[in-house]
């Protein structure tokens, strides 16, 4: 059985391996391996957390999330959208704050309680879809609890943490049925739909 490479580690090597200036999407697929999805969902995830950005983010996560759930092999974005370009900087200062965390949380999760691999593909990207449509909303700070979500589905999707995985969808559906109910109350109150009451 083979040790199974921390996140943490690789997207340390991904620094390494940054161009000096720009980066684009089909770069960093290409150098994530078969952990690819993981991987895109939470760097796009981390991308989503910084203000102006997490709209763009929200847009190429849902390409990856969809593809999960078609339960392809790994993504796939197109050529506009893969050679888009966006500074390194930005990649790197994101990956740098967030590694100790990382490294931390390393400590604890770990794989177990294993679930079947195509059909928590399909669970995770059906989720992540739904989340990454609330980063399109201009809400102020909204971006923030759902892309530390994304950022947690996608991180116990890498190590295989079965249990973290859950806890995070479980989280997940919970900001989703928050969020279903605000919007249901800011339409009726415009008339739009009829209220609870």
């Amino acid at each position: 059985m083979t040790l199974r490479t921390p996140t943490s580690e690789l997207l340390n090597d991904l620094l390494g391996d940054s161009p000096d200036k720009q980066v684009t999407l089909g770069w960093l697929v290409d150098r994530l391996g078969d952990r690819s999805f993981g991987l895109v969902l939470l760097l796009l995830a981390l991308l989503g957390l910084l203000p102006g950005v997490s709209a763009v983010a929200g847009v190429l996560l849902m390409a990856p999330a969809l593809q999960m759930v078609l339960a392809r092999p790994g993504p796939v974005f197109p050529l506009r959208v893969a050679s888009r370009r966006f500074e390194t900087w930005r990649l790197v200062r994101v990956i740098r704050h967030v590694l100790p965390a990382l490294r931390w949380l390393e400590q604890f999760i770990r794989p177990r309680w294993i679930t079947p691999f195509e059909a928590t593909k399909r669970v995770v990207g059906g989720i992540v879809l739904l989340l990454a449509g609330g980063l399109l909303v201009p809400v102020p700070l909204s971006n923030v609890p759902l892309a530390l979500t994304i950022a947690l589905i996608a991180f116990a999707y890498l190590e295989e943490d079965g249990i973290l995985l859950c806890a995070a969808l479980a989280g997940a559906i919970v900001l989703l049925a928050v969020a279903a109910a605000v919007a249901w109350e800011t339409l009726s109150s415009t008339g739009w739909i009829p209220g609870f009451l």
